[in-house]
């Protein structure tokens, strides 16, 4: 997106904005597509669940990860219109609900459509059985996250030794096993991550196989099993991390030395990385204080309660630029609530955001960020009754 647009949709719309270009979406989700030809795509719809970006992808064929029942219905209401068969063909084969712990009320709603539901627990297994007893089932492993931006083993997944005998516990409930899932963390930079845990789902596979445990999609009249390697891939926020490419070449090694294609399916659940790049924030100078010293200030109308939540939620160190030329200098950048939490540039309670430099502006102009359209809008708030930033989708 160049400056010029954005500054010109800033002036037209009024700020807090954040820019979503879908040519961005359609660019990330091929060359997903190309880099990992056997993964289909489940897009994680709490990275960005704006309608406009499921209608985008849900044209482009895309399936979907779904954490809430909310969630669920935001991509059932762009296939409702389908015939019952094909609803509920399109359920299965394309939208997985990949949260562990699930409502009661929510499975109740869920068993009209035959889901596949991960779980990590026994007990979890059993709720499933009694309040959704047609749902598909993918086994969370507990994996590595070293290296990940957030670390999401220390909540989710079953120990890998416990593994096997969960599995025969739930098929024996009457509930099918249908493949194993995982997740490396969010925003992972360490190949090793994927590898340990694609050959733990083997080692897995291996040992429930052995004890005659029945895994694959019987649902389906197939045999083949499924393999659910998660999100965690990253993007670029400053230019240094990990190339997905490179992560690319390493895996489709592994998935031909593991994993056959005739005997399993792969699926992954990219959030950031389908939207990450796609969006940009910008925002107003509400108070310069260029008479503070030693680092004078800029109090600008977005923040961490709103586009910025990235920074407390998702450990994102946003890159403020101006669309103003001139000498630069550091400055501290705090949100627009009264809250001493709500600051954008490097202080206490964010102590590894990077210093900002910035030319001197004044009251009314603009500050951007690009990369925000990840875990930016989709946790904004109304704390202190300002409204979250308006959103606007340009190349649809």
């Amino acid at each position: 997106m160049n400056k010029k647009t954005l500054e010109q949709l800033a002036v037209e719309h009024g700020t807090p904005i954040v820019v979503i270009d879908h040519e961005a979406i359609r660019k990330n989700y091929a060359k997903f597509r190309e880099r990992l030809p056997r993964v289909q795509i489940y897009y994680a719809v709490k990275a960005n669940p704006a309608p406009e970006i499921i209608q985008t992808l849900y044209d482009l064929g895309s399936s979907f990860d779904v954490a809430s029942l909310a969630e669920f219905n935001l991509v059932f209401d762009k296939i409702k219109h389908l015939p019952p068969r094909e609803l509920q063909n399109f359920i299965w084969d394309n939208v997985i609900y990949a949260n562990p712990i699930k409502k009661i009320d929510s499975l109740h709603v869920l068993n009209l459509y035959k889901p596949l539901l991960t779980y990590d627990s026994f007990e979890e297994a059993e709720k499933v059985r009694v309040h959704c007893p047609d749902a598909g089932l993918l086994l969370r492993l507990k994996v590595p996250n070293e290296g990940a931006m957030v670390d999401l083993s220390c909540k989710f997944g079953v120990e890998p030794g416990e593994a096997v005998d969960l599995i025969g516990k739930t098929v024996a409930g009457g509930v099918g096993v249908e493949g194993i899932s995982f997740h490396v963390g969010s925003q992972c930079t360490n190949p090793d991550n994927f590898l340990r845990a694609l050959k733990l789902c083997k080692e897995i596979f291996d040992k429930a196989k052995a004890k005659g445990y029945d895994i694959g999609e019987k649902t389906r009249g197939t045999t083949k099993r499924l393999i659910d390697i998660g999100g965690g891939f990253p993007i670029k926020y400053s230019g240094d991390e990990q190339s997905f490419a490179d992560l690319a070449k390493v895996l489709n090694r592994e998935f031909d030395k593991l994993f056959p294609e005739d005997e399993f399916d792969l699926l992954a659940e990219p959030g950031r990385f389908i939207v990450g790049n796609a969006g940009t924030a910008v925002a107003s100078v509400i108070l310069a204080k260029h008479s503070l010293k030693p680092v004078p200030s800029y109090h600008i109308d977005d923040g961490v309660y709103h586009t910025y939540s990235a920074m407390i939620y998702d450990h994102v160190t946003p890159v403020l630029k101006a669309f103003k030329n001139g000498g630069e200098r550091e400055y501290a950048i705090f949100g627009p609530t009264c809250d001493g939490l709500d600051t954008v540039s490097r202080n206490k309670y964010i102590p590894n955001a990077p210093k900002v430099f910035l030319p001197r502006l004044e009251s009314g102009d603009f500050i951007y960020a690009e990369n925000m359209g990840a875990y930016s809008t989709a946790s904004s708030s109304y704390f202190n009754g300002m409204p979250p930033a308006g959103v606007i989708h340009v190349n649809r």
